[in-house]
């Protein structure tokens, strides 16, 4: 609210009211003086809600504004998007991974700036492309720059997927059975494109992780049971999608697995979300509110001075 045009308006408000109240007076001593009844006080009621009016009118105009708590739905999506070779393949048309791009670009426009969105890039390793950020801009650019190389590691993918979330390394040696402890992250989702085919080996530990964690893992498999031949230094490669491998992965962290040859199906993924409910206070403007109120008091105001002097003030 700005008070210098609250205090002026108020100001002027009160020194009209003074003049009423001085012009009220005299003009009842000078009734008086004549010898003549002055009149009923009900007559001045017009003259008070003209400027009951005007003190509201200033109000309005100072912008009066009220601060409501609000609940923010907010969460963090990591996308993992394997490059591997084998998603070079066509049995999705133009290839899996334009396919996977595809589908991963439709579900970031479908996200509210309340959802950070970050994108992880895997292969045999894994690298974090874009961090999550409510500007989904970077994620989609990160998204378009994605290129077809190396192996596959799944397990790899988790763990990158889950130092982006927590901004801290996670990483477990191929001989330890011990699961750390990386903090409860239950608004934090990943996202998984993928065909399925790992060459990494610690899939179930990084599993593990992201269970203890509270992460689930939504997977989109990327290419078709039957497969095809890919080319890869020279060799060409059967490969195939393994549903098995990516199903096992989402049932394990209370997630979803969605075939990638019915994209429209991931829009769905946005109402699994776990998302944390944060309160802050949004400014609701109340100057609508005081302007009918001060329109109301100038009417009644009007009227009244109509109907029981036949003059307006």
């Amino acid at each position: 609210m700005n008070l210098y045009l609250l205090a002026l308006g108020l100001l002027v408000t009160a020194a009209l009211a003074a003049v009423a109240v001085v012009f009220a007076r005299r003009r009842s001593a000078a009734w008086a003086a004549a010898g003549i009844i002055a009149p009923n006080r009900r007559t001045q009621l017009g003259t008070w809600f003209t400027l009951g009016g005007l003190a509201v009118l200033a109000i309005a105009v100072a912008g009066p504004t009220a601060y409501v708590p609000v609940p923010r739905a907010s969460g963090t999506v990591i996308l993992a998007m394997d490059v591997s070779a084998s998603m070079g393949a066509d049995d999705i048309a133009p290839s899996r991974l334009a396919a996977a791009q595809r589908a991963a670009r439709s579900f970031i426009q479908a996200q509210p700036a309340s959802v950070d969105i970050g994108v992880v890039a895997f292969e045999r390793g894994a690298l974090t492309t874009a961090r999550p950020d409510a500007d989904h801009t970077a994620a989609l650019a990160a998204i378009d720059r994605l290129k077809v190389t190396g192996g596959t590691s799944l397990g790899g993918a988790i763990l990158a997927s889950l130092t982006a979330i927590t901004g801290k390394r996670i990483a477990i040696a191929r001989d330890d059975d011990t699961v750390p402890d990386i903090g409860y992250w239950p608004s934090a989702t990943i996202v998984m494109f993928s065909d399925g085919q790992d060459l990494g080996g610690n899939v179930d530990s990084a599993v593990a992780v992201a269970e203890q964690a509270g992460v689930r893992i939504h997977t989109v498999g990327i290419g078709t049971a039957a497969g095809t031949a890919v080319k890869v230094d020279g060799f060409s490669l059967q490969t195939a999608l393994d549903e098995d491998a990516l199903t096992s992965i989402a049932q394990a962290t209370r997630g979803t697995y969605y075939p990638g040859s019915d994209t429209g199906r991931l829009d769905g993924i946005a109402s699994t979300i776990d998302l944390r409910l944060t309160v802050s206070d949004e400014p609701l403007p109340l100057a609508g509110a005081f302007i009918a109120v001060a329109l109301a008091l100038l009417t009644a105001g009007s009227a009244l001075t109509v109907f029981r002097t036949g003059r307006v003030v």
